[in-house]
């Protein structure tokens, strides 16, 4: 094995096993045996897909990622503090909409990452993805205009790194 190939799988193990951990919160041996086991199995099955199809997937672990990671939940925060007063408040203030977002902008590697993001922030869902459009459901006209102003994507671009 490449030492490329076994740098990448010890970085896919340690975020595994990290992520894992600060989920689940728990250090019982049993529940540790089981998340060491989950993160073998997930990083047995990343080398047999990387042998198969020859494309390595890497992770962009690096400050631009984290600095993205941060605003993303600054805006996980502010989003709910805003669906709150939309589902307390008068129902005449929402007015849900639905629209497709272009993605040709952002590359084709980090698609997922801005559909994904867009479900993850409360009161949008991302609904259907093609090689050309997100489609994208929110409870408030104001989110879908936020979203076409297109800082999410242009924040995506600059943590991955990647070149359309």
């Amino acid at each position: 094995m490449e030492r490329k190939t076994i740098i990448n799988l010890v970085i896919w193990t340690v975020t595994l096993a990290v992520f894992w951990l600060l989920l689940s919160g728990y250090l019982k041996p049993l529940l540790l045996g089981f998340g060491l086991a989950s993160v073998a199995v997930v990083v047995f099955l990343i080398w047999r897909m990387d042998n198969t199809d020859k494309e390595p997937q890497k992770l962009t672990l690096n400050p631009r990622f984290y600095r993205y990671l941060v605003w993303l939940i600054g805006q996980v925060v502010v989003s709910s503090l805003e669906v709150a007063k939309l589902v307390w408040g008068s129902a005449k203030n929402l007015s849900p909409a639905t629209a497709k977002l272009p993605i040709t902008d952002i590359p084709k590697n980090s698609r997922v990452l801005y559909a994904n993001s867009i479900t993850m922030t409360p009161g949008t869902l991302s609904v259907d993805i093609d090689d050309k459009h997100v489609t994208v459901h929110a409870l408030d006209e104001e989110s879908i205009k936020s979203l076409q102003e297109g800082e999410m994507a242009s924040r995506i671009t600059k943590a991955t790194g990647e070149k359309n």
